[in-house]
């Protein structure tokens, strides 16, 4: 036995479909989070050594082979700035010995502060251009989330249909049931009229026809509803649970058949505000615009700025030779250890800097323009869609409307025609205790009576369906339930 609610419960947290359209949205945030990577500082660390052998070819080079042995390291930071430049520190060192005379310094040390920035001033400037394939992602992630909860606001209204189908299909098996009821007490009633010779024997066959086709009724009806049970069976997931296949599923709700009143205005404005699927087209909507913004950038020249600064230091063990005759061997030295090189660097001992532009003008730029038309493209098509979607919208909301208006008028009306289908039954059935009826028209308002019943049952069931069908269509079936879309996203 189950409620409405169970079922809408046992379905949000255990349907396949739910559980598949769920996992979209954290595939979509992943995305979001490796886009936001361009802006992550890159770290690079470099270290090179070599040594070098050559044949002197010259006294003043050295007395045997010349030998030069050097290493040397980098380290690099660089951070991508939001309006689309690069900015990047370096600090790099190195060691150079050799044998090789007269020289002033060696061993020697030296290293290095640098501060670079490239920046770009026309094509890839500015922080939408930088940013954009973060902003697309975000735009995703919020299309993944609307398209999550028009699947939920979808799975609600599948299980409505099934839970109230089911109870209409079990109402109306009892109304085939009753059906039967009667036409077996009206052949037990002949039966007896035609032994005490008050009826012909051949009447008897109209009372078993309709016995043998309302049995038929009855097993098609049972079909119906094991049908429906399956239905209901799959969207909630019961095997999850350990439900056994041939459980009976027993709807124990009541449906509500008062009367609403709907403005279409009222509710074409609603689901133009809570449609997820409309907001869904018009984030996308977004995303073509920020394609039109990028491609147009693409378009402009390449003017790009540098600009950079460094400081140098440098340390060693300086030879020193006598300056009247700097041929004969040194005469002394100073060693200055490798740290005073790094001191000089990063007190700016020695200022350099360089600043730069540069412009490049393409002579013909034939796939910028092909795929600048084409986002113009992509995004009037875009436009187009969103534009056909509220025509669309604006054709369910009014149908649905309608719908809701048209059914209860309906159930208005075929109850009416079932108590008049009672009363001509009532009074058939008088006429025939007296004799002056015959089998064949009571069983004829038998069927009446009957068909009134089921025409009733299904205006009222199509009543409420149409209740759940207009919710769904303005897309506030979830709020309706307390169902929070940031909780279920949550879980």
């Amino acid at each position: 036995s189950l409620t409405l609610e169970d079922c809408i419960v046992k379905a949000l947290r255990q349907n396949l479909g739910v559980a598949i359209e769920v996992l979209n949205p954290d595939v979509a945030e992943l995305r979001v989070s490796q886009a936001k990577e361009i802006f992550y500082p890159t770290l690079t660390f470099g270290y090179n050594t070599r040594e070098n052998i050559q044949a002197s070819f010259s006294f003043l080079e050295s007395g045997g082979d010349v030998q030069t042995t050097r290493s040397g390291f980098n380290a690099e930071i660089s951070q991508l700035l939001p309006i689309g430049g690069t900015f990047s520190i370096a600090f790099d060192g190195y060691s150079s010995e050799t044998n090789q005379r007269f020289q002033s310094v060696n061993p020697r040390y030296g290293a290095t502060l640098r501060f670079d920035l490239n920046q770009p001033l026309l094509r890839n400037f500015g922080p939408k251009i930088t940013k954009r394939e973060i902003i697309v992602a975000r735009n995703n992630l919020d299309i993944s989330e609307t398209q999550l909860e028009r699947s939920l606001q979808q799975t609600v209204y599948d299980v409505e249909q099934a839970y109230w189908s089911l109870k209409g299909l079990i109402e109306n098996l009892k109304v085939r049931q009753l059906s039967l009821q009667l036409a077996e007490e009206l052949l037990e009633k002949n039966k007896r009229s035609v032994e005490v010779g008050t009826l012909a024997p051949i009447e008897i066959l109209s009372s078993q026809s309709a016995v043998a086709s309302r049995k038929a009724d009855i097993i098609e009806a049972e079909a119906q509803i094991k049908d429906e049970e399956d239905s209901l069976r799959i969207l909630l997931n019961l095997s999850a649970e350990g439900v056994d296949d041939d459980a009976r599923i027993i709807p124990i709700d009541t449906p509500d058949f008062e009367k609403r009143e709907i403005s279409f205005e009222d509710a074409f404005q609603t689901a133009l505000q809570r449609r997820p699927d409309l907001n869904g087209t018009r984030i996308n909507l977004k995303n073509r615009e920020i394609d039109v913004k990028n491609a147009k950038n693409q378009l402009l020249p390449g003017l790009n700025l540098s600009a950079s600064y460094w400081s140098p230091g440098q340390s060693g063990t300086e030879i020193i030779y006598d300056p009247s005759n700097p041929f004969d061997p040194p005469i002394g030295e100073n060693e200055y250890p490798p740290s005073d090189a790094v001191s000089d660097a990063f007190n700016f001992v020695y200022d350099n800097w360089s600043v730069a532009l540069t412009l490049d003008i393409p002579l013909d730029n034939i796939l910028s323009k092909a795929n600048y038309a084409q986002t113009k493209v992509n995004m009037e098509q875009s436009l187009l869609m969103l534009k056909d979607q509220e025509q669309q919208i604006f054709l369910e909301v009014k149908s649905v409307v309608r719908a809701v208006q048209t059914n209860y008028e309906r159930v208005e009306a075929y109850r009416i025609a079932m108590q008049l289908a009672e009363k001509t039954l009532e009074a058939e059935e008088e006429k025939f205790k007296v004799g002056i009826s015959t089998p064949y028209f009571v069983l004829q308002y038998q069927s009446e009576l009957t068909t009134a019943q089921t025409n009733l049952l299904r205006a009222m069931y199509d009543y409420v369906l149409s209740l759940a069908r207009l919710e769904q269509s303005l897309g506030t079936s979830l709020e309706k339930r307390n169902i929070k879309y940031s909780d279920f996203r949550g879980k």
